[in-house]
C-alpha cells in the first residue's frame, strides 16, 4: 500500500560534515517528486538519509512510520526500493539470480516482466552481472528494485551514461511505475523524464530545498535557475 513521505527539518552528516541543513519535503502517495540541484546540493545524501544509510537527525515519516534510525532493510519491508548511482549490482551473480535475490513473495513485478521491460536482459539472463555494460547494469539494478514490489523508489541518476536509446526504455520503466500507482522520488537532471512522469519538481541547494512546484514555474523563476542551478539550467 502507498503511502505519503513527509520529511521535516531533514539534517545530515558524514563524520564532522554537515550536509542537509533542514530539508523539508513531501512526497504523497504514488506522486513522482524530481529532485534537481547541482553536484554537491545534498541530493544523493538526501536519498541515503531516506534508506538510513547516513547519520541523519529530523522527522522522517512514511505513512505513520518514523524512519529515523531504522536500519536499511528495515524501511526496504516497509516498501521503499533503492537505485543507486553506482547501481551496486552482485557483481559475480547472474541477471537472473540479481533478481531473485531482489524477489519479494507476492510481488507484482516477476521475471517475465524484467525480460519484457528490458529484452536484453532476458538475452544475458545467464550472464554474470560483471560482464554487462554500464547501461545493463542500470536495468538490472533497477528491475532489481521493482522485483522488491516497492510502492515508493528513491532513483538516483538514472540516466548517468546511459545512450538515448537505453534512457528511452529507462523513461519507460519509470512511466509503467506511475501508471501503476508507484510513487518516486527522482535525481535527474533532464527535466524531459520528469515531465513524461508529471512530476512536481523540488530543487536543492546548500542542503535545504530552495524551490518545490510545477516545472513551468521553475522555468519561468530565471532566478532560481540561475542561482541554484547549473549555469545552462536543467537539461530540458
Amino acid at each position: 500500500m502507498s503511502a505519503a513521505l513527509r520529511i521535516e527539518n531533514l539534517r545530515a552528516w558524514y563524520g564532522a560534515a554537515q550536509v542537509l541543513h533542514g530539508v523539508n519535503l513531501r512526497i504523497g502517495a504514488g506522486e513522482a517528486v524530481a529532485l534537481v540541484g547541482r553536484n554537491g546540493s545534498g541530493r544523493s545524501t538526501l536519498a541515503k538519509a531516506i534508506m538510513g544509510l547516513v547519520q541523519c537527525a529530523g522527522e522522517m515519516r512514511y505513512g505513520e512510520v518514523s524512519l529515523v534510525g531504522m536500519r536499511p532493510h528495515r524501511i526496504a519491508r516497509l516498501g521503499i526500493g533503492y537505485v543507486a548511482e553506482t547501481r551496486d549490482v552482485f557483481l559475480a551473480l547472474t541477471v537472473r539470480e540479481n533478481l531473485l535475490l531482489g524477489e519479494r513473495r507476492g510481488t507484482r513485478f516477476t521475471q517475465d516482466d524484467a525480460y519484457r521491460l528490458f529484452p536484453v536482459l532476458g538475452e544475458r539472463a545467464a550472464v554474470k552481472a560483471g560482464a554487462l555494460s554500464g547501461g545493463e547494469q542500470q536495468m538490472l539494478a533497477l528491475a532489481r528494485t521493482l522485483a522488491g514490489d516497492p510502492s515508493l523508489v528513491v532513483i538516483d541518476e538514472p540516466g548517468e551514461g546511459l545512450a538515448p536509446q537505453v534512457l528511452a526504455q529507462v523513461a519507460e520503466c519509470l512511466k509503467l511505475l506511475r501508471a501503476h500507482g508507484v510513487g518516486m522520488l527522482l535525481i535527474e537532471e533532464r527535466l524531459s523524464i520528469a515531465r513524461a512522469l508529471d512530476a512536481r519538481v523540488a530543487v536543492l541547494g546548500h542542503g535545504a530545498v530552495q524551490f518545490e512546484g510545477p516545472i513551468e514555474t521553475l522555468m519561468q523563476r530565471t532566478e532560481v535557475v540561475q542561482q541554484w542551478l547549473s549555469i545552462s539550467g536543467p537539461v530540458v
